[in-house]
């Protein structure tokens, strides 16, 4: 863990740099292309006042340029960066090419610049990404540390993309990782935390999108929170949807993946010409949303406009990152219910939905909040924020199966579950699942002795026929080897019947009745084998019994049984005192509504009194 944190350091530095080089990369793109001008501040495309020749046709240009460097340099700049990041983690060993590397941020800065709708920090995931796995792959590493610092690099580039280190950090977690461990989580945060200092010092320490203003909650507003976040999250399905619909309709042109971007460029072009603030990363427009400064005209042309040509683009497999645009459309979402819901503060709607749509497109509802409070610095917003991305990630989760991040990776015939749980095998022992009435062999029986004793009519060795593997023992009934009945055939085969049972027997690979499951699982993998003796770990020599694969289903039945078996625990019992008297108003000297005979006098009323503590207790 100390190594892995170590050498996330440097890949933090990487992360940085890499996020400062893209972002000045796609203002040159966009100063050269839309302003004729050499500078390399970040500015909005459609700014200025701009022939609608170069409105259709840059983003046509950028497409075939970005066609062109997939088809020549590397198909894995096509997409978003996130899948792609996945993709390598769970089945490429944590391996990207060097040349990816150059061609994402490049390609990115070309599509971004040149108009597109799109974020830079899917690009900076997969950029970052493809710096740490290339300084792990130069180290003799396992691939899980190559894992480790992949996403340290991924999350180092979107924390200095975007000055939200703590979001990084559980965009991390909630996409990249797939775990939860010490061994992981340390590193990433070492390299979050020198991005960010990096940052500072050469973008600023400032919010993104600052915003201003006290926020005035009311009973209606926090009800209305909710139903933001169901709105959004039916917004981030008809996003996800329209997504991979254009995906399918981009497959069935008859003409090669590598002129499909110049296709998309078309509809992005025809989107800017109806409303050009739609173009590029849109971070002016985002501020304006969330500082409530945004024109009611706007905010429907952005709401339709930008999720139309944003998803209809992005399945012709350009390049270009998902989170920006998520924020311009669920922050015109939330400017659009401003209109009707009550007035909060400046730009709370655009925030609650912000962080809704962000919930509901990636299933990561704790980004979703995390990204919303940084790039605001509105901490004040925590609760209400976690109240719409809940509702959203619940919209998106009955009504979808798969996410935008997964969808194209189970497109390309793999599975990929978002998922955890603790392991049932965990929270078991060897102890409460071994055999422990076993048989065992005395070392100097002979092959043939023990083979009859397998096969005969004992019924008390005939019920152990399935044992299958079978300690032998010394005189002291100390362990000595294990023989299994495959070996006891075969050296009866050979001719081998005389041999003694104490030259057949070989080593065995022990655990332990305190080990869990899941370590004798792991033990089992790692030698191969599906039968172990357990032996006592103060006295090794000791067979306590055998545990067999079989037997660790027993922790996946036991989580099975609670996660489908229904039971009443707890029952409501009314207990009638003796002094009201029966059903028929009588006073009685015996017995209780509690249906017990309590007996008579004082004794009557003890009991009576037991049953009113035992029904008041239950």
């Amino acid at each position: 863990m100390l190594l892995i944190a170590a050498l996330a350091v440097p890949v933090g530095l990487l992360g940085a740099c890499a996020a400062w080089v893209l972002l000045k990369l796609i203002g040159l793109i966009t100063n050269l292309v839309f302003y004729q001008r050499v500078a390399t501040e970040l500015v909005a495309p459609g700014a200025g006042d701009h022939s609608p020749f170069l409105i259709i046709g840059a983003p046509v240009a950028g497409g075939l340029i970005v066609g062109l460097m997939a088809r020549y340099g590397s198909e894995k700049i096509r997409g978003h960066g996130m899948p792609e990041a996945i993709e390598s983690i769970l089945l490429g060993g944590s391996k990207i090419q060097p040349r990816v590397a150059v061609l994402k941020p490049t390609s990115s800065a070309v599509a971004i610049g040149t108009g597109g709708p799109f974020g830079a920090e899917g690009p900076i995931i997969m950029t970052g990404g493809a710096l740490g796995s290339l300084l792990a792959q130069f180290l003799q590493l396992t691939a899980d540390e190559r894992k480790t610092l992949l996403v340290a690099g991924s999350a180092a580039g979107m924390a200095a993309t975007f000055n939200t280190p703590f979001a990084a950090i559980v965009l991390a977690v909630e996409l990249l990782l797939f775990e939860w461990r010490p061994r992981s989580f340390i590193p990433v945060v070492a390299a979050v935390t020198v991005a960010t200092l990096l940052r500072h010092v050469i973008l600023g320490t400032g919010p993104l999108f600052p915003s201003t203003g006290d926020f005035h909650m009311s009973a209606a507003a926090w009800v209305l929170c909710a139903v933001t976040g169901v709105v959004s999250g039916l917004l981030a399905v008809v996003a996800t949807t329209l997504v991979y619909a254009s995906e399918d309709l981009f497959r069935k042109l008859p003409v090669h993946w590598m002129w499909w971007p110049a296709i998309g460029g078309v509809i992005i072009g025809i989107g800017g010409l109806f409303v050009p603030q739609a173009l590029g990363v849109g971070y002016d427009v985002i501020g304006a949303e969330l500082d409530g400064s945004i024109g009611l005209g706007l905010v429907v042309g952005i709401l339709v406009v930008k999720t139309l040509i944003w998803s209809l683009s992005l399945g012709s497999g350009t390049s270009g990152g998902v989170l920006a645009p998520m924020f311009m459309i669920g922050g015109a979402l939330g400017a659009l219910e401003a209109q009707i819901f009550p007035d909060v503060g400046p730009g709370f709607w655009a925030l609650v939905a912000l962080a809704g749509v962000v919930g509901g497109v990636m299933r990561s509802p704790i980004t979703g909040v995390v990204f919303a409070a940084e790039l605001t610095h509105r901490f004040d917003a925590l609760l209400p924020l976690v109240i719409g991305a809940t509702a959203a990630y619940a919209v998106s989760v009955l009504t979808l199966k798969r996410s935008v991040l997964t969808e194209k990776i189970a497109r390309r015939g793999f599975h990929v579950s978002r998922e955890y749980d603790v392991d049932p095998l965990e929270i078991l022992f060897v102890g409460e699942v071994m055999n422990s009435t076993i048989v065992t062999f005395a070392h100097d029986i002979t092959v043939d002795d023990a083979s009859a004793t397998v096969s005969g009519n004992d019924p008390a060795t005939r019920s152990d026929r399935r044992q299958m593997l079978y300690p032998v023992v010394d005189g002291q009934d100390n362990l000595v080897g294990v023989v299994t009945s495959g070996m006891l055939e075969t050296a009866a085969y050979r001719g081998e019947s005389d041999e003694l049972l104490s030259e057949l027997a070989v080593a065995p690979i022990v655990t332990h009745p305190e080990e869990t499951l899941r370590s004798a699982a792991m033990s089992m993998t790692e030698h191969e084998v599906t039968k172990m003796p357990v032996v006592d770990r103060e006295r090794p020599q000791r067979v306590l019994g055998i545990v067999t694969l079989p037997m660790l289903l027993a922790g996946r039945q036991k989580d099975l049984d609670e996660a489908r078996t229904t039971e009443r625990v707890l029952r409501i019992r009314v207990v009638r005192p003796r002094w009201l008297g029966g059903p028929d108003g009588s006073k009685s000297g015996g017995g209780d509504a509690g249906g017990g005979d309590a007996g008579g006098g004082g004794g009557g009323d003890r009991a009576a009194g037991a049953a009113m503590g035992a029904g008041s207790s239950d």
